[in-house]
């Protein structure tokens, strides 16, 4: 790689940071890394640790863990609206640095490349890896375990339905889940990249008129927007919220705003003051009582009333496609649940308040997981299956060790084998997609 590329590359890839960079959304990822690992592994090894897991009944202890730990630790549907919202959140900020056509096409051509090769190469691996051998051990497993939470990989019978599941994955506009590849993949969660892709046209479309609208008028009009999309049960009000965070911080002046309070006020009706100023409520506080609220919803469901769980399914638009109410739209459908946005979006209000906060997320740990976030997400639940699995077997069956021995064995396994191969990953396939992205982008413009 001669020195031309490598500064075109950073150029484009890893340019220093500025106000609008934005690091400590890179931090916001890392946490996601983490907490997507440790949701992968106890859903694999302990599902009666995970929030709103099949494996209800179980091991008092696990029962305690997940009532207390799990809506903040590992909670699965935390994990997909953060995805989609910090997607959302950082996707526009290129082009409201340089709201220019230029900048525009950029990302809509680059963003399919850097997705779609390592999404390809993964999905390669699985389809070398998932033997019909390995399915009945991963069966058998399942039967040992009692795990009704543990999906059996579906086994991609060609190389032509290996293509035609990648292809799908940036095709299809709704089921994300009722796929091939997501049927393939360990743990079923590759629809979240589906999910993401084709919500980037709802930032895409979006962005491109908002620097010719004014700044109250877009506020206004996500209102509704988001109200309509929530009924649908898309999830476009997670994308609009996200896009909505970026253009306040960006054009708003939203931390200042934020750190100053919203006055109490009507038109031109105010509570004052005895100095004449308008009463202000902090707007952490604000944030905070939407984030705990979103918190308490999920704890409700998941330590009094696991029952309404997924009750709230019933009110949206969706299911009702049918002659009658179709009750197998759960079966391969994730809502985007109103509890978890609360969660995210008053989250999303008090870190984007407060400078300490964001200096948190920026810590180099962080930084690094979240800059191999997506490394992370193709390769960690192969290796748990994998090797983890394996490994599990061995030493439950044939060794007589303890179960929670083997869980604590097969954990430092799969991290010593995830990290390395992650970080691997990361080098040698993603960012080689991200630049050849680029530079596929200048070669058509050239």
């Amino acid at each position: 790689m001669s020195m031309a590329d490598l500064t075109a590359l950073r150029k484009h890839i890893a340019s220093p940071a500025t106000q609008h960079e934005q690091d400590y959304l890179v931090g916001f990822r890392g946490i996601l890394v983490i907490e997507g690992f440790l949701w992968m592994f106890l859903q694999t090894f302990a599902p009666t640790t995970v929030y709103a897991s099949n494996n209800p009944g179980g091991p008092h202890g696990q029962e305690i863990v997940r009532k207390v730990l799990s809506v903040l630790f590992w909670n699965e549907y935390f994990l997909y609206g953060s995805i989609i919202f910090l997607s959302a959140r950082s996707i526009a900020i290129p082009f409201f640095r340089n709201p220019t056509k230029e900048t525009a096409a950029r990302s809509l051509l680059t963003r399919a490349l850097s997705l779609c090769i390592p999404v390809a190469i993964s999905m390669a691996i699985i389809k070398g890896s998932i033997t019909s051998s390995f399915i009945n051990t991963v069966t058998q497993f399942k039967a040992d375990t009692n795990n009704l939470s543990l999906p059996v990989p579906y086994k991609l019978p060609t190389t032509l339905s290996y293509w035609n599941s990648v292809f799908d994955l940036f095709w299809t506009t709704h089921g994300f889940e009722s796929q091939a590849a997501n049927y393939a993949f360990p743990t079923q969660t590759i629809w979240i990249i589906n999910a993401v892709y084709i919500q980037s046209y709802t930032v895409y479309m979006t962005m491109l008129i908002v620097p010719h609208t004014r700044a109250k008028w877009r506020v206004q009009f996500s209102v509704p927007f988001v109200v309509a999309a929530w009924w649908c049960n898309s999830w476009a009000w997670y994308t609009i919220s996200g896009l909505l965070m970026c253009d306040m911080v960006m054009h708003m002046d939203f931390k200042a705003r934020a750190q100053r309070g919203i006055p109490i006020q009507f038109r031109d009706l105010a509570l004052r003051g005895k100095d004449g100023r308008p009463l202000r409520i902090p707007t952490w506080l604000v944030g905070g009582t939407i984030m705990v609220g979103g918190l308490l919803m999920q704890y409700f469901w998941v330590a009094w009333r696991p029952s309404l769980f997924f009750a709230e399914w019933r009110i949206h638009s969706n299911p009702y496609t049918t002659a009658s109410l179709d009750n197998n739209y759960m079966t391969d459908h994730t809502d985007s649940r109103d509890d978890v946005y609360l969660t995210i979006v008053g989250f999303f209000i008090v870190l984007e308040t407060f400078d300490v906060l964001q200096r948190a997320l920026q810590n180099k740990f962080l930084l690094y997981l979240g800059r191999r976030s997506l490394s992370y997400f193709l390769l960690q639940s192969i290796f748990a299956y994998i090797v983890g699995i394996r490994v599990f077997d061995s030493l439950r069956n044939q060794h007589k060790i303890s179960y929670g021995g083997s869980v604590m064995v097969t954990l430092i396994t799969c991290l010593a084998i995830t990290v390395p191969a992650a970080e691997l990953f990361h080098r040698l396939i993603v960012i080689p997609s991200r630049y050849l992205s680029h530079n596929f982008y200048e070669f058509i413009v050239s």
